[in-house]
């Protein structure tokens, strides 16, 4: 009797054609399967399929009776894996094998059609492509949603002051609400990115066949349209060499990784008892086996890493990619774990980036106490002076200079200079400047479009979240 591995081996060897008359070293088995990682692929392969068998049977290249078989057989496959019923084999090495093994079971010889005019090269190219198209848009939703949580933290908190930085010193006053819309619109670029990169993606491989197309009739417009691309591939070599998708894909969640990472790093610093400007709660943050008065910011600072990993998956699908030459190379087997693996990273830091946004309480006082150090206004007096003497700019910025080192000497912010003291550096200053030294004037001034006075802000808001669309 004729064991289950040995006609798992056989149905192997009659996969690839009579060419092999025995199955591979162990060794071989191992290096060739994807079955573990790429098993997930299984309804994007199961659409490819149906769509190429109903396009055989409209074109007669199969008969209604065989195509009719193949559809309900492909949907009891469907039915079996997403109960858990499936048997994964390595020797059957990917999806594609385990589907068509299984419909063999299921409906006979009539499975052996399915496979007319068509390639595991095209079919893994289209199913692949199917897969990233689908996480394209998951991390479209995912961005979405992130954009949405700032943008009503920014409301919530236009008129709340604290520093901006530069260097990490304290640079000009800002409001809380303006520092959030600053991530709104790196998500924003994000998000463009994605969909531009998606239009490219979206012309279907099915039908290129191993390199070279196909004898067959077959109408690869109305595969591409069944499965709801914009038009088929233009050329069969790079239909199935092609994993610029992938890449622009993984370019895509890198850029807007590192975006994660950076205000991953605010929320570090901002959380710490030195700045103490926000708050976590114990939903985004962990304690400490030995220090019981801890409260780590685990899951920016997890953000923060896995930004690391994403980049590397994109480092190494470039450096799988640079030295094939066209068209189909094994190499290309290795694109599917960095992809997923980026996926799943980054699902998880956006996830998470928007959970701590809706999460984070303000100290608002301790902001605000923090626009008192650092002569955050130095430049509201510089600019007084031009407005209000008519001084060059360069000649203010000296001046203001000047008068930030008499402060700092004396140990005191700019507006604890007194009248007298200033205009011992310049006679013309009046006893008006004070009124431009305190930071609600200087942030209310910053009505510039795009700039942080509250009254901008929320117009910024208004406009964000019609673009959000």
């Amino acid at each position: 009797m004729t064991s289950q591995k040995d006609k798992t081996a056989k149905l192997a060897n009659s996969l690839w054609g009579g060419r092999f008359a025995a199955g591979p070293a162990e060794i071989m088995e191992k290096i060739n399967a994807s079955i573990d990682f790429d098993k997930i692929l299984y309804a994007q392969d199961i659409r490819g399929s149906k769509a190429h068998c109903a396009m055989l049977m409209a074109q007669d290249i199969i008969s209604s009776e065989d195509g009719n078989k193949i559809l309900t057989g492909l949907d009891q496959v469907q039915t079996e894996i997403e109960a858990g019923n499936f048997t994964y084999d390595a020797k059957l090495e990917d999806i594609h094998m385990h589907v068509e093994s299984r419909l063999s079971e299921i409906i006979g010889d009539a499975a052996g059609r399915l496979h007319t005019a068509r390639s595991r090269n095209d079919q893994v190219a289209t199913d692949f492509k199917l897969w990233v198209r689908d996480a394209m848009d998951e991390m479209d939703n995912a961005l979405k949603a992130l954009q949405i949580a700032l943008v009503t933290k920014a409301e919530q908190h236009a008129h709340v002051i604290l520093p901006g930085f530069t260097h990490l010193q304290s640079a000009q006053p800002i409001t809380f609400g303006h520092h959030m819309l600053a991530y709104f619109e790196m998500f924003t670029r994000d998000r463009d990115r994605l969909r531009d990169a998606r239009g490219r993606l979206n012309e279907c491989p099915l039908g290129a066949a191993a390199l070279a197309g196909t004898s067959f009739p077959i109408d690869r417009f109305q595969t591409a349209q069944s499965l709801k691309f914009r038009t088929p591939t233009a050329n069969s070599l790079d239909s199935v060499s092609d994993r610029d998708f992938a890449l622009e894909f993984m370019a895509c969640a890198a850029i807007s990784a590192t975006h994660v990472s950076r205000l991953a790093e605010e929320i570090v610093i901002w959380s710490s008892a030195q700045f103490n400007f926000i708050q976590l709660s114990d939903k985004y943050t962990t304690g400490s086996s030995i220090m019981p008065q801890k409260r780590n910011p685990d899951a920016a600072e997890l953000c923060r890493a896995k930004v690391g990993r994403i980049i590397g998956d994109l480092n190494s699908l470039l450096i799988v990619m640079k030295g094939l030459p066209l068209a189909y190379s094994k190499d290309m087997q290795e694109d599917k774990e960095a992809t997923f693996d980026a996926a799943n990273a980054f699902a998880l830091i956006i996830a998470a980036m928007t959970g701590m946004i809706d999460d984070m309480k303000l100290h608002e006082n301790v902001m605000h106490a923090s626009t008192q150090n650092g002569f955050i206004t130095a430049t509201d007096l510089a600019d007084w002076l031009v407005r209000v003497l008519d001084m060059p700019f360069r000649k203010a910025h000296h001046v203001t200079g000047t008068l930030v080192a008499m402060a700092e000497k004396k140990g005191c912010d700019l507006d604890g200079l007194t009248l007298a003291e200033m205009q011992t550096v310049d006679a013309n200053i009046t006893q008006d400047v004070f009124c431009v030294l305190d930071v609600e004037s200087s942030v209310a001034s910053r009505t510039s479009f795009g700039g942080t006075a509250p009254e901008q802000v929320l117009l910024q808001v208004k406009a964000a979240r019609d673009r959000i669309e």
